[in-house]
């Protein structure tokens, strides 16, 4: 049987990582994002690789685009029972810059998002009596300058993710966290950019206080993904598992 699995904001980086390696474990894969194109071209990729893919344009904060998306994955695909939460964006300032529209972009995507997806998701894996829920969180959960809209959303999902856990883990469907580090990305180097610094000097300087002495690439986190995806997972629920390097308490 061909699972199915949906991966939000899997345009590029992190998202395009985990569905081509999702594709590669043999799923069929819905990529939804905003991003049309980069989703439709991530699933070209996918396709010429041999996989089974299909691009899905959606705002995750909408609960009628959500039913949606989720509907049309459903009908060319096949239910879906492995959903991806990695939808995110950024918003970052100190706390006396921050406007309340940053302040609720933040967490309308990360946390309204995951809600809305997981929520249209569950359904599927409760009628399957098998399931996955995976969120993507971050080392910033534990707190970053100038990101307090950032981290809040990124804790609140460690949170939901636990509780997702307890509720749908009668049904056979497991919830975990992936918390990366810094990876090597499109949106750290639109940071670069934000804040005036070279990208290579900027992730030298971060490699140099990473006990691996590197930072993080999207595969990093479609390796942990795959597995928590994985029937070998299946008494592996309501965790949060830090992919930073070194520790991170």
């Amino acid at each position: 049987m061909t699972r199915v699995a949906i991966v939000s904001g899997a345009a590029r980086g992190i998202g395009a990582a985990i569905a081509s390696r999702f594709a590669a474990d043999g799923m069929a894969v819905a990529l939804v994002d905003l991003d049309a194109a980069g989703a439709s071209a991530t699933a070209d990729a996918i396709a010429q690789a041999g996989g089974r893919a299909l691009a899905l344009e959606a705002d995750v904060t909408d609960e009628a685009q959500v039913s949606d998306v989720v509907a049309r994955a459903t009908a060319e695909l096949g239910a879906p029972t492995v959903l991806v939460n990695n939808a995110g964006i950024l918003r970052d300032n100190l706390i006396f810059k921050m406007t309340l529209e940053d302040w609720d972009a933040v967490m309308n995507v990360h946390l309204r998002g995951a809600f809305l997806m997981t929520r249209a998701v569950q359904a599927h894996m409760v009628e399957a009596k098998w399931g996955r829920v995976i969120s993507l969180s971050s080392i910033s959960a534990l707190g970053n300058r100038g990101q307090v809209n950032y981290s809040a959303a990124k804790a609140g999902l460690q949170g939901f993710t636990k509780t997702v856990a307890i509720e749908l883990g009668p049904f056979g469907v497991t919830a975990n966290a992936i918390a990366p580090g810094f990876i090597a990305s499109d949106m750290t180097r639109a940071t670069a950019e934000r804040m005036g610094v070279d990208f290579e000097e900027f992730t030298a300087a971060v490699a140099k206080e990473t006990p691996v002495r590197r930072v993080g690439v999207p595969e990093d986190i479609s390796n942990v993904a795959s597995f928590l995806a994985s029937d070998e997972a299946s008494f592996v629920s309501g965790q949060v598992l830090y992919v930073a390097g070194g520790p991170s308490v």
